[in-house]
């Protein structure tokens, strides 16, 4: 198929990298330039403008940072540009309310398709999705699906498959500060950071989803791929979210704070396990 790919950040960059290496013809654009370098590389051609992009396409796929940047694009030029047949994807980690919004828009060929997943996992095929759609969507987008993964999880609306999304997000950043700090009371009390990496590194308390960022949680952030800002970000929704249902959620906002704090530390494009560096600082910068 013919697959246009907006936004070029490290994401929608394994995503179009998985899909060329899936036969698929690929267009990629992204606001700022020098960012698609690695899927020119692989065979994708750069567009100049969304228009350019999505011209001929038969399915043009967003990735991008959030509402704002989505709506911005979505509901501009891409809803003017994209062919009467082309089904819009939006892969991006938005609110519910917005994906609705797109689905209303996009009447009858729109597609929710959450990522849970690294972008090494994304081009190793090895990441899951999150589809929500009436049902007709998703089958009819069958060769791009399994072009991307085997593990694909079906919601009958958008609305459900990014609630899905957000309630996964929110659970993985609260054990990663929770890690933290699990780390900085050992460190309090006399263990080295070997001693730590013996007594949990290979403990069953220790989540699955966490162990790629074990040491980094250990021994300090490193250059990542889901920022501490989309941290927050994401954190945000999942409270925004469960504030339209009348539920509190005080956990959740205390994790937002610490992301929103690593951010403003310096670390707002490192990993989420820059948060970490928070528990090596003056104890009040974490109150």
């Amino acid at each position: 198929m013919d697959i246009a790919v907006l936004g070029m950040g490290r994401m929608g960059s394994a995503l179009a990298g998985r899909l060329l290496d899936g036969g698929h013809q690929v267009t990629v654009w992204n606001r700022s330039e020098g960012k698609a370098s690695q899927a020119v590389s692989g065979g994708a051609r750069e567009a100049a403008s969304i228009t350019d992009a999505v011209r001929g396409a038969d399915v043009v796929i967003t990735m991008l940072a959030n509402d704002d940047a989505v709506r911005a694009v979505a509901l501009g030029e891409l809803q003017r540009s994209i062919g009467d047949q082309a089904v819009y994807v939006n892969t991006s980690t938005v609110s519910p309310l917005l994906n609705s919004e797109l689905a209303k828009a996009f009447a009858g060929r729109f597609l929710a398709l959450l990522v849970l997943g690294s972008p090494d996992s994304v081009r190793a095929g090895q990441a899951v999705y999150l589809a929500g759609d009436d049902g007709r969507i998703a089958d009819r987008l069958a060769p791009v699906l399994s072009s991307l993964s085997a593990s694909i999880h079906r919601y009958h609306t958008p609305s459900l498959a990014t609630t899905a999304k957000l309630a996964s997000n929110l659970l993985l950043l609260s054990q990663i500060a929770a890690l933290a700090e699990s780390f900085a009371v050992g460190r309090s009390g006399g263990l080295s950071d070997e001693q730590l990496r013996e007594l949990l590194g290979s403990s069953p308390m220790v989540a699955p989803g966490i162990k790629n960022r074990f040491e980094a949680v250990l021994t300090g952030p490193q250059d990542g791929w889901w920022t501490t800002v989309l941290g927050a970000k994401d954190a945000g929704l999942a409270i925004n979210l469960a504030q339209a249902a009348n539920v509190e959620l005080p956990e959740a906002e205390a994790v937002k704070r610490l992301y929103d704090q690593a951010a403003a530390a310096g670390f707002d494009h490192a990993d989420i396990a820059a948060v970490t560096d928070l528990y090596r600082r003056p104890a009040t910068t974490t109150r």
